[in-house]
């Protein structure tokens, strides 16, 4: 069964769906392909939802070429640049993570904050 409602005002599609006895559902296709899932999906519980969403993929490739350029200013080349990039990209996941952690505390004025310029630094203008 299929039905179209209106949460404010965007239009939402519901469908309802079977949950196996192993707790499995299917992703009905339209739903698939219209939000272009692959072969992974998030899930997470908001209030009293079940949220299933495509996975993002981007695991820090956004801040690649700010990385790069700052790696090759300090003189990194060949094969170094490349082991001292993959050094990089590994640790700008924890550090977003634990800027989020630091964020939801400063909004709940559990700890102080810190401005975009104290984290990313001013930016130059020229």
């Amino acid at each position: 069964m299929s039905a179209t409602m209106t949460k404010g005002s965007v239009p939402m599609e519901i469908k309802k769906l079977s949950i196996s006895a192993k707790r499995q559902i299917t992703i009905p296709q339209k739903f698939f392909a219209m939000l272009g899932f692959d072969t992974e999906a998030e899930c997470m519980v908001r209030g009293n939802e079940l949220i299933i969403r495509p996975a993002k993929t981007n695991t820090g490739g956004e801040f690649a070429e700010q990385v790069l350029a700052d790696l090759i200013g300090q003189g990194y080349n060949g094969n170094e640049l490349l082991q001292q990039f993959k050094m990089a990209q590994s640790k700008v996941r924890p550090a977003v993570e634990e800027m989020i952690v630091e964020a939801k505390r400063a909004a709940v004025s559990v700890s102080a904050f810190e401005s975009y310029d104290d984290v990313f630094g001013k930016e130059e203008r020229g």
